[in-house]
């Protein structure tokens, strides 16, 4: 069982070192697995080079950037889905459409402007002015 520094107190010198060893052999899973993403502050690690201080912040940065994306993807994708769900739950609740006695779809009355505009239409092409 390893020790977890508390959220005001950054891990000691030697688990700084070590934290770096595996970032510096590419070993990313065990230096998160140590302790990379811990709740620390970043000022500790001023005992490090500087080399080896600018390789863990700014790893840490990648880190925390690429899970703050990922959240926010994963927010958005149950946002859409929940949204889509929604969408269709209406679709399925709407009404069927009216059936005339003969079994064809009974057609909804057009809006008076519309009405308008087509009886128009009709009028000129019979010939006559409307």
């Amino acid at each position: 069982m390893s020790h977890r520094p508390s959220a005001d107190a950054a891990p000691s010198r030697a688990a700084l070192e070590r934290l770096v060893a595996l970032l510096r052999a590419d070993a990313v899973d065990a230096a998160i697995d140590a302790g990379l993403m811990d709740d620390w502050p970043d000022a500790g690690v001023d005992a490090l080079e500087r080399d080896a201080r600018s390789l863990l912040l700014a790893t840490r940065a990648r880190l925390r950037a690429a899970w703050d994306a990922r959240a926010r993807y994963e927010a958005r994708k149950a946002r859409l889905a929940r949204r889509a769900a929604e969408r269709e739950a209406a679709r399925r609740a709407a009404a069927p459409a009216p059936v005339a006695r003969d079994g064809a779809p009974v057609r909804p009355a057009l809006p008076s402007n519309a009405a308008a505009i087509l009886a128009r239409a009709k009028a000129r092409a019979a010939g006559r002015t409307p």
